[in-house]
């Protein structure tokens, strides 16, 4: 029996089952306290919605009410279903993890990238971070040129040895990969509707079509990279500053796309047309979590074999020289494409969970040890370290609903009172 939640008060809508009732509570609060504008939140467990809120408004200016069916941009959240492609294409034994990115992509080979491997791609350790030649409106809608622009980038450091985030490369990068592996040359985007979201009835697009209509869209409310510094204390300081240095790796990371340096420009439906693997995914909350919640029942419904599971839960492998990254400044690990935890970055019941998250606050997670998945999507644009304090909240209240560790690193540094 499910427990509804319908509260017009509190602008929040949708249904939890028993025993999730604290989640509800958290997102009613943040709701009502304005930490929110638009957003939903959900979670899949065994297969089954046991969390499935959304309320707000879908835009500022207009006031229109957030709705079971609205879609939102979710940025850098669009990686992990991408990675989620890489992971069909593995299990169909057309893409190997140690094998050279070249071996499928010749041209790939020059400047100095012959030996960089698929795994290292996923794990931001290719040294491919920045371009030297920024992406043009123009380069992005042919094919051809974006492929030849990026063979001839030489790595930003000696591949393997660092980590960098791939902010916005990894997804054009793995956009190239896949269209040479895949035996029909299909791009990313389709592989993700006809793969991920058509056997799982995800409603989520990597390439928007123009058949969702635009009152389904909520309008991202972003926030300018050079006013992300009033924010200073919710995010690491080195990096903001960084974002405000246009030499920076960090910068140059993020701007490699001219339109990236204005976060609202990813409400633009003729930019939203075009397949942006890295940070053009456009779905809600509800589905993100529905494909979250294959990979953590072992992938059945998407036909993931046991090895693919197994090497997307293995432990990341580390650089030689160290983990902290040089675009994000912080010791986040990647592995296949996935966030995973930290000290500084609890995520789930243990090492086995996975995440990736989207600058503003956008969040999909898998956790295997009790088969979740969770997604939340806003609409507001947040700042954090390393993720959302908003999603936080509600995984941590989550995680008490279902006996896990706490999610706020907060509360795990509080040192326990021994029981009488």
């Amino acid at each position: 029996m499910r427990t509804a939640t319908h509260r017009r008060d509190a602008q929040l809508h949708g249904d939890v089952d028993p025993g999730y009732g604290p989640v509800a509570d958290t997102f009613r609060r943040h709701l009502a306290d304005g930490r929110e504008l638009g957003a939903a939140f959900a979670v899949v467990r065994d297969g089954r919605c046991v969390v499935d809120l959304w309320g707000g408004v879908r835009d500022a200016a207009t006031r229109q009410p957030w709705e079971r069916d609205t879609l939102v941009p979710v940025l850098s959240t669009t990686k992990g279903l991408m990675s989620m492609v890489m992971a069909v294409a593995h299990s169909r034994g057309v893409l190997h993890l140690d094998a050279p990115v070249a071996d499928a992509w010749p041209a790939f080979a020059q400047a100095g990238k012959a030996t960089i491997t698929v795994r290292q791609l996923l794990s931001h350790q290719a040294g491919l971070a920045a371009l030297d030649d920024p992406i043009s409106a123009g380069t992005l809608t042919d094919p051809v040129a974006l492929e030849d622009v990026l063979a001839r980038q030489r790595p930003n450091w000696e591949p393997g040895t660092r980590q960098g985030y791939h902010a916005v490369t990894l997804g054009f990068y793995l956009g190239v990969l896949f269209r040479h592996v895949d035996p029909t040359g299909r791009t990313i985007g389709r592989a993700f509707a006809e793969d991920v979201a058509e056997p799982l009835g995800v409603d989520f697009y990597v390439g928007l079509p123009d058949t969702v209509d635009d009152q389904r869209l909520a309008r991202f409310h972003g926030v300018h990279p050079a006013r992300g510094i009033v924010h200073i204390g919710s995010a690491p300081r080195r990096l903001l500053l960084a974002l405000c240095h246009p030499g920076s790796l960090t910068s140059r990371a993020f701007n490699t796309v001219v339109i990236a340096r204005h976060p609202e420009r990813i409400n633009d439906r003729e930019l939203l047309r075009h397949e942006l693997p890295a940070f053009g995914g456009v779905g809600n909350a509800r589905g993100i979590a529905r494909a979250y919640g294959d990979l953590a029942t072992g992938g059945r419904r998407m036909r993931l074999r046991s090895t693919t599971v197994a090497a997307i839960e293995a432990p990341p492998v580390p650089p030689s020289q160290g983990r902290r990254d040089l675009v994000l400044h912080t010791d986040l690990p990647f592995s296949f494409g996935f966030a995973r935890p930290f000290p500084g970055f609890p995520l789930g019941s243990d090492g086995r969970s996975y995440a990736m998250a989207g600058a503003g606050g956008s969040i999909g997670m898998a956790d295997p040890t009790v088969g979740l998945g969770a997604a939340y999507t806003p609409n507001r644009m947040g700042f954090g370290s390393p993720t959302d304090p908003r999603e936080v909240a509600l995984r941590d209240a989550l995680y008490r609903c279902v006996g896990g560790p706490p999610q706020d690193p907060r509360r795990r540094r509080r040192p326990t009172r021994s029981q009488p």
